[in-house]
């Protein structure tokens, strides 16, 4: 038996969500225009539920839990997926950990059965854990040689400080090295368990055989004893500053960070419109203000992104060294406007046409379907929230914009990266 709750419609695609008897929730939604069907798996369990010392291990996870599984090899797994030309892949957030499945109709059912397969009894091969582990060690090494990497870094770090979203998800070199073959059973044995799971199905399926599918496949995985561990994470004091990285490069990393709003909060729709508005495509403030009428950057753009815990909002810079100080400077400016100066009705109208255009771009192949339902979900936000991001944006005002603005924008973390000499002028200018 299983416990259904009322179907939620959005896109004018009914959109059911189920709970099976062991935690389990299921969404599907029937899209019969091509003969796919996609599945998202997420397990609440990302970076954020390993310890410091260990950062990079749910990465690891994500990279080797395909590689091997209770009866078959690395190499079965991908002539199984291979032979009937569907796709599966593993991957890892700050909040949760995802695994990705897309076949054709017929075969659907074997590939979400060698998922079950894999997603419960992963053996994490020797030899693919450290295959795996040499691969990220190599592309975090490769990561430092790129200027907006190590500014994004620092960042990060500066920020969150003793949070877990100051680690990249890769984790770094020391953390990587110190992570053992027990410590990802130890983290698949906590977390991959049927109460912390969401699977989401969208495409030529209905509600009715998704489910008996999904209760075919793990609808004998029992809840454990033991109660999942619940996060306790530290506060994110502010305490703004600056944070310098001297390389020889040909251009300067120019970046300001504030701390943001989480998702559930009243600030996210302004930041995510205000985020829109600054540095979202061609026509955005910065690129005009900055790259079209002053000439200043190479690239130019904000980003803020959806976050369980508060979301870091960020505006960015590359620009030729001699322009590391002016562009600080443009930067700031830009966003001290927002505090001081309400939008205009038709500018802000204009930002949310593109941001809701896009979302709306955003959900037109299965897989993007059952993307966004499941992450809705996993995040503890509904189904209904698709339909609600859009209410929320559209409800925005100038008013509350500038309220968020001033009540986020205040002192800025910089991150600044590029040749020694401009970057120590430019910090000593914005100190005057």
């Amino acid at each position: 038996m299983t416990q259904t709750v009322n179907p939620s419609l959005s896109n004018n695609s009914p959109v059911h969500r189920t709970v099976l008897n062991n935690g389990i929730v299921v969404l599907v939604a029937e899209n019969p225009a091509a003969d796919i069907i996609a599945g998202r798996i997420f397990i609440r369990a990302g970076s954020c539920c390993e310890p410091r010392e260990k950062a990079g291990l749910a990465h690891l996870l994500a990279a080797v839990i395909t590689k091997g599984c209770d009866g078959l090899s690395s190499m079965e797994i991908a002539e199984e997926v291979e032979s009937v030309g569907a796709s599966l892949s593993a991957d890892t957030s700050t909040d949760y950990f995802l695994m990705s499945l897309k076949t054709v109709t017929e075969d659907f059912s074997q590939i979400l059965s060698l998922a079950g397969r894999i997603l419960r009894s992963p053996t994490f091969p020797t030899t693919q854990v450290e295959l795996e582990r040499r691969l990220t060690i190599n592309s975090i090494r490769s990561q430092k040689e790129q200027p907006f990497t190590l500014a994004m870094e620092q960042m990060r770090r500066v920020i969150y400080q003793d949070h877990p979203y100051a680690m990249s998800v890769m984790g770094d070199e020391n953390s990587v090295n110190n992570i053992t073959q027990t410590d990802l059973i130890e983290y698949h044995q906590t977390y991959f368990r049927p109460d912390n799971i969401v699977i989401s199905i969208a495409g030529r399926i209905t509600c009715n055989e998704a489910i008996a599918l999904v209760e075919s496949v793990f609808g004998d995985w029992q809840i454990p004893e033991q109660a999942t561990p619940t996060s306790n994470l530290p506060e994110i004091p502010l305490a703004p500053q600056s944070q310098l990285k001297p390389v020889q490069t040909q251009q300067s990393i120019v970046m300001l960070g504030y701390l943001g709003a989480a998702v559930n909060s009243p600030d996210y729709a302004p930041l995510k419109l205000l985020s829109t508005y600054l540095g979202n495509g061609l026509s955005s403030r910065l690129f005009v203000e900055l790259r079209e009428k002053r000439g200043l950057a190479y690239e130019v753009s904000a980003f803020y992104p959806t976050k369980l815990y508060p979301a870091s909002f960020l505006v960015y810079m590359g620009t030729a060294p001699e322009n590391t100080t002016i562009a600080l400077e443009g930067l700031h400016t830009e966003v001290e406007l927002l505090c001081t100066t309400e939008l205009s009705e038709t500018t802000l109208q204009t930002a949310k046409n593109k941001m809701l255009g896009q979302y709306a771009l955003g959900k037109q192949t299965n897989g993007q379907i059952a993307q966004i339902y499941g992450w809705y979900e996993i995040l503890g936000l509904g189904i209904d929230y698709d339909q609600k991001f859009q209410e929320l944006m559209a409800a925005v005002t100038p008013q509350d914009t500038l309220i968020a603005a001033r009540h986020h924008f205040q002192k800025p973390y910089i991150s600044l990266v590029g040749q020694e000499e401009a970057i120590n002028r430019a910090i000593l200018s914005a100190e005057l």
